[in-house]
């Protein structure tokens, strides 16, 4: 009998195909007395040999689908294996101690593992730990004969069942064999949900329990249009949504005969459709969605994807590479936005209560400035290559935009002075996500060249509500009267001063509070670059004037959000 499972629709889509269970194993080890240390001594090189071989097969997919430089990390791990320090020591205390293998393996682990992590000052060693830990799991799942999930060596249709899927998971990802994936944590606005609309796969999340109530091989439905997962559907329930997923391709086809198209309303109110990327890589897809600017260009990646800090010359090439990329077209680069969710292994943050709120962005690139210097330099070498508009993360007061803005003056200067060539048109903005800096807009506005609104954050800190965390996840309201006024009091504070407002977060792409922007005067919508074309689809349909109606009415007037959705409803299907 088919069950159904209800989360948050992350990623559009429908998917048919049987489950993958993206579960970490009990790896659980007891210490055995054994009497037979030769045949403990044969386990132990069998299932290192094993872990050898999945790991070379797995390095050589992930090379074929990520690149040579992200395939790296696995010649690491092998690396470890082969260090005869640490089979030697593993088969003297299976000797000396009479124990089973994988109890003795665990033990000299730990020393290697405490050894490395205590070199506080030695990233290069801490990394290590790290290696030392991901081998060990691979072992002893051998010795324990249980198998170890892993993306990177699927070969066949499947939809992704997990808790939650990390950075590395979604990077394994081949979206020829991986369907969908659904997952019992998230929100709209988390990474997982992110990567899912970049590699165009249906995704749902936050849905609890979805690996309670999945087992392998199960045959799911994974409507991501509404939502909703349909475990071992009826032959009927599968024909219907056959149907569905083929009136969804032929939208889809629609949408792309409008690659180059401009993005106008029905009346010929123009506005830019611009997308949001996190390397250079995701040039490709901003082009093939028709994308007219990048309006975030997430640097963190930058410093996520290294194993120290990345040099001048690193960041130069890249922001070279997106700049000429573009073509002429803007490009919004976002400064270091570390902190929060974001951790570097090499740079000590502190441990904090609450690091959505503490010590991260903007207020990390002001305190370690030599980090945030060096990004600026880059940044201004780089300019001569295209349209390059600099942006400020984190920012609550005018305080710390004016001293930002010093220093990248100074940086700017310095670089003149030495003979290097810089643009003088580069525009100067901050990202709106904090309230107090939306309601003070009115004065940023006379300093600042642009704003671009980060609702993802804007959002969970105006309702008090983290956006990771599903319990809390009603909160995450786009389209809140409350909501709406902020990002009107923006709009009109940039447009008061000549200025102009964009968006990045994820509702700048939402196809309920696209038609209630355009009312607003919004002129930039930055999104993932898989929702451009849906969303300049819409923009034909809509009336600017009519809009402007709309939105008045949902700022005055509701007073839930139920209200300005059904309002919205009302104007658009009008």
């Amino acid at each position: 009998m088919t069950s159904k499972v209800s989360g948050i629709a992350a990623s559009d889509g429908i998917a048919h195909a049987k489950a993958y269970l993206l579960v970490e194993p009990d790896l659980t080890i007891e210490k055995n007395e054994i009497s037979d240390t030769d045949a403990e001594m044969k386990r132990l090189t069998e299932a290192t040999d094993k872990a050898k071989e999945q790991l070379t097969k797995i390095r050589a997919i992930a090379a074929e689908s990520l690149g040579e430089e992200e395939a790296q990390v696995f010649d690491a791990h092998i690396m470890v294996l082969s260090d005869p320090d640490l089979m030697d020591q593993t088969k003297a205390v299976i000797d000396s101690e009479n124990v089973n293998a994988e109890y003795a393996f665990k033990q000299v682990t730990n020393t290697f593992i405490t050894m490395f992590e205590g070199m506080e000052d030695n990233a290069y060693m801490q990394e290590r730990a790290a290696d030392i830990r991901d081998v060990r799991k691979r072992v002893i799942a051998n010795l324990l004969n249980v198998t170890l999930p892993s993306p990177a060596t699927i070969e066949e249709e499947v939809i992704i069942i997990a808790e939650d899927l990390t950075p590395s998971d979604t990077a394994q990802l081949n979206k020829k064999y991986v369907k969908a994936f659904v997952t019992n944590v998230g929100g709209r606005t988390s990474h997982s949900a992110i990567m899912a609309r970049s590699l165009e796969i249906p995704a749902i999340v936050g849905t609890k329990d979805i690996t309670e109530r999945v087992s392998e091989n199960d045959q799911l439905i994974v409507d991501g249009l509404e939502g909703d997962v349909y475990i071992n559907p009826s032959e009927e329930e599968i024909s219907s949504f056959n149907k569905k997923a083929e009136d969804y391709d032929k939208l889809k086809l629609e949408w792309d005969q409008l690659l180059n198209e401009p993005s106008v309303t029905k009346d010929g109110k123009h506005v830019e459709l611009a997308a949001n990327i996190g390397t250079p890589k995701d040039l490709v897809g901003v082009k093939d969605n028709g994308g007219e600017g990048i309006g975030l260009y997430r640097t963190e990646f930058l410093y996520m994807d290294s194993a120290e800090l990345p040099t001048e010359e690193d960041q130069y090439e890249a922001y070279k590479k997106v700049l000429e990329g573009m073509e002429g077209k803007p490009v919004v680069v976002r400064t270091m936005d570390i902190g929060g969710d974001k951790e570097l292994p090499y740079l000590e943050l502190p441990k904090e209560m609450n690091p959505f709120l503490g010590y991260r962005a903007i207020r990390v690139s002001l305190d370690q400035d030599s980090i945030f210097r060096t990004q600026l330099r880059a940044l201004l070498r780089a300019s001569v290559h295209g349209t390059l508009r600099i942006m400020f993360p984190m920012i609550a007061t005018l305080q710390e935009f004016r001293e930002a803005k010093a220093i990248l003056e100074e940086e700017k200067t310095l670089l003149i002075k030495k003979g290097v060539e810089v643009s003088d048109s580069i525009e100067v903005g901050i990202m709106i996500e904090i309230p107090a800096a939306a309601v003070l807009a009115d004065q940023f506005a006379k300093e600042v060249d642009f704003f671009s609104i980060g609702t993802n954050d804007l959002i969970q800190y105006t309702m008090a509500a983290d956006r990771m965390n599903e319990q809390v996840s009603y909160l995450y309201q786009p389209y809140n009267p409350s909501i709406l006024r902020l990002v009107k009091m923006v709009i009109d504070a940039a447009h008061n001063e000549g200025k102009w407002a964009g968006m990045c977060g994820e509702m700048a792409g939402d196809q309920i509070a696209v038609p209630l922007l355009i009312g607003l005067g919004l002129d930039e919508f930055s999104m993932s670059a898989t929702s451009i074309l849906k969303t300049r689809s819409l923009l034909k349909k809509l009336d600017s004037d009519e809009m402007k109606e709309l939105s008045h009415k949902a700022v005055t007037e509701c007073t839930t959000v139920d209200e300005v959705i059904e309002l919205v409803n009302q104007y658009v299907k009008d």
